[in-house]
């Protein structure tokens, strides 16, 4: 709510755009490109997901806050947008799992934010206008100032945000000390029941199938589920070459989600090209559909304003999914090589490409994320089939 005591703080878009608001968060002057998200639940997982690198995320729900933070539900090891954008933040969370209020998690890791601004209003504007870059301040109140400061801030597209959200070091994931999320929402009991009993035939084996995921930016749940599959995943940097990652024999390969523009993620596309050429099945989320996508032949472009939300519906002859996404670039469907590139999904708001599966190798990736965290579990059948095309792959060899 609005409280005439709070410090003022002001954002400025580089259209000239004003919004005058209140801090909360850390006090200071940040930039990045403003993008909106559609989700009514999940900001936390919103706000640690590695994706949003460089940007500043609009809330559309009204209300933010209100179950505080919590180390669990953490997507990565840090935040790394570059702020926060609401309409009231509740100061005092109330939820048996709140370790902190969302204004003091902010705080601690030096991001401002911006509220009591109309939202409705900056996502309107967006949508017409499109995501473009912004800035927020609490210390400098001056819009010319700002905006003057704006302009030195690159456009996202042809900015390689990967390299800061990799890992420096290949490292395993440990499912022991890492808790995996049971899913609760299901349609029904008995599918409930079906889909743990095909969950545990597949993790069932001699031994653990071997994942090597390439870190473009990736989410712990990610890695979550695909220990709960009885994977033993081995995470390596971006910039890893083909001939290391094989070099740990593995089963799979998984390409992760990650921020910015893939087409400047220079050498990825190479090295998935490589690494296909061995026949290993590949499943890639987000970043690493649109990587895929690149390897193929396919060429990408940036959306207007995005697809960033946890009810965006994808399907194709008649099947439908409701999906969580988080995506400001997409595959031109015009691009793709149908002679040995199946489109498997589209987006159905706006007939974007949404999953892309090779004809002839055990290749497939899709723009979503059936993970969630937030959002649905409609797609979790994908890191399933993921499995049992490694499973395959491992009694050919």
């Amino acid at each position: 709510m609005f409280d005439p005591a709070a410090q003022p703080a002001l954002l400025v878009l580089e259209d000239g755009t004003i919004y005058r608001g209140q801090s909360f968060g850390a006090t200071g002057t940040s930039m990045g490109e403003v993008v909106f998200n559609t989700g009514m639940t999940g900001y936390q997982e919103v706000l640690t997901d590695p994706s949003y690198c460089g940007q500043m995320i609009t809330f559309t729900y009204p209300e933010l806050g209100n179950t505080g933070v919590n180390p669990e539900d953490e997507e990565s090891a840090r935040p790394y947008v570059k702020g926060a954008i609401a309409k009231n933040v509740c100061d005092r969370p109330s939820s048996w799992r709140s370790t902190q209020s969302l204004g003091d998690y902010l705080k601690s890791h030096n991001i401002p934010g911006i509220c009591g601004i109309d939202t409705r209003a900056l996502t309107r504007k967006l949508r017409s206008a499109g995501a473009m870059n912004g800035i927020i301040s609490s210390e400098m109140l001056d819009p010319d100032e700002l905006l003057s400061q704006l302009r030195s801030l690159p456009a996202m597209e042809g900015l390689n945000l990967v390299k800061e959200v990799t890992t420096n070091e290949t490292y395993e994931w440990q499912t022991s000390t890492e808790a995996d999320w049971s899913f609760s929402a299901q349609p029904s009991l008995e599918q409930a029941r079906t889909q743990d009993t095909n969950q545990a035939s597949l993790a069932a084996g001699n031994a653990p199938l071997t994942v090597v995921a390439l870190d473009f930016g990736i989410k712990r749940n990610i890695l979550k589920r695909l220990a709960s599959y009885g994977c033993k995943v081995i995470v390596v940097p971006a910039n890893t070459s083909a001939e290391d990652i094989l070099s740990y024999q593995p089963d799979g390969i998984f390409l992760s989600n990650g921020p910015g523009d893939p087409a400047a993620v220079t050498g990825a596309p190479e090295t998935a090209q490589a690494l296909m050429q061995n026949e290993i099945p590949t499943f890639g989320i987000c970043m690493g559909h649109q990587i895929l996508g690149l390897s193929l032949g396919a060429e990408t472009f940036k959306l207007k304003f995005g697809h960033r939300g946890l009810n965006q519906p994808c399907g194709i002859s008649e099947q439908v999914e409701i999906t969580s996404q988080n995506h400001g670039f997409a595959l031109k469907a015009d691009s793709i090589d149908n002679e040995q590139v199946e489109i498997t999904h589209l987006n159905l708001n706006d007939q974007t490409v949404a999953g892309i599966q090779h004809k002839q190798l055990p290749v497939f990736s899709v723009q979503y994320h059936p993970e969630a965290s937030p959002g649905p579990h409609d797609a979790d059948y994908l890191f399933a089939n993921f499995v049992q095309a490694m499973r395959d792959y491992k009694e050919q060899r």
